[in-house]
């Protein structure tokens, strides 16, 4: 049976995580919505994925995090990139286009 979901590659949710929360601070619930949503459905982020990459990164440097109160009224964790996330995720994103480059030329071949 074929997966409706795409799975993610081992190594590309910190990529992902980096490349959302550059558009702004955001919770980790609409970190996996924002990803979700951008990916046309394809990318479903499990709560028990998510949550230990976001702490991942925020201990190495490339998060911060504070908690805020939502327009619910509850507190959330909002995370924001670092001038050190921003470089990691430009790493990330050229690293990630040579393999994709990669990959292309392994599927071209007959």
């Amino acid at each position: 049976m074929a997966q409706d979901k795409s799975d993610l590659l081992q190594g590309t949710l910190d990529l992902l995580i980096l490349k959302t929360v550059e558009a702004g601070p955001m919770h980790g619930y609409a970190i996996a919505q924002r990803i979700n949503h951008v990916s046309r459905a394809l990318l479903l982020v499990p709560q028990g994925s998510l949550y230990p990459a976001l702490h991942r990164l925020e201990n190495r440097d490339l998060l911060e995090a504070e908690w805020m109160a939502t327009d619910t009224g509850r507190e959330a964790k909002v995370y924001r990139l670092t001038r050190k996330g921003r470089r990691a995720l430009e790493r990330e994103i050229a690293d990630w286009r040579r393999l994709s480059d990669g990959i292309g030329f392994v599927l071209e071949r007959p």
